[in-house]
């Protein structure tokens, strides 16, 4: 018998006023019976970074052709397509032919090897990668119940994410 994936809930609340955006949004997701926390976690400031209506969770680990996220236009068409983690760089090619815009969240001990093997990556100008910092993602665990309450405030630059059960300053490196 399969395991089944749990649901996490969250009510995210991103303040962002450095581009005076805000806004409200009931996320729910499926943990994947081989996925962790933190990358759990990791998928909740992807969306983040990204917040849109339109944005939405995807099959990701049941599904392996289909990102961590991704938003259509009203005709079905992709536009989005962010993935999670250090992903095979054909793949993101293949997607970044496909889409407007393309994102990877990397994250882990093993972003710069991945990054410099990554050639490809480097000649697409539709892809952004970001690394979140290992103490983002220590931080942001401690942060997690099935059913959460969170605020993202955003300002001067700084991401600061907080729950009752405590805050995380999220540092984003650009790499690309």
């Amino acid at each position: 018998m399969a395991l089944k994936a749990t649901i996490y809930k969250a009510d995210l609340n991103i303040a962002d006023m450095d581009h005076h955006n805000y806004g409200d949004y009931q996320l729910t997701m499926a943990l994947h019976p081989s996925e962790t926390i933190e990358r759990l976690m990791v998928r909740v400031l992807a969306f983040a970074r990204y917040a849109d209506e339109q944005l939405e969770f995807t099959k990701d680990l049941f599904e392996v052709n289909e990102p961590a996220l991704w938003q259509k236009d009203l005709t079905g068409l992709l536009e989005k397509w962010i993935e999670v983690g250090c992903p095979d760089e054909d793949k993101v090619k293949k997607a970044s032919a496909r889409c407007q815009q393309v994102a990877v969240i990397a994250y882990g001990s093993s972003v710069e090897e991945w990054y410099k093997r990554s050639s490809k990556l480097k000649t697409l100008k539709n892809v952004e990668v970001w690394q979140l910092s290992e103490a983002t993602t220590t931080a942001i665990q401690a942060l997690c119940e099935r059913t959460m309450q969170l605020q993202l405030n955003i300002m001067d630059g700084e991401w600061t994410l907080m729950s009752d059960a405590g805050q995380a300053v999220v540092e984003w490196i650009k790499l690309q």
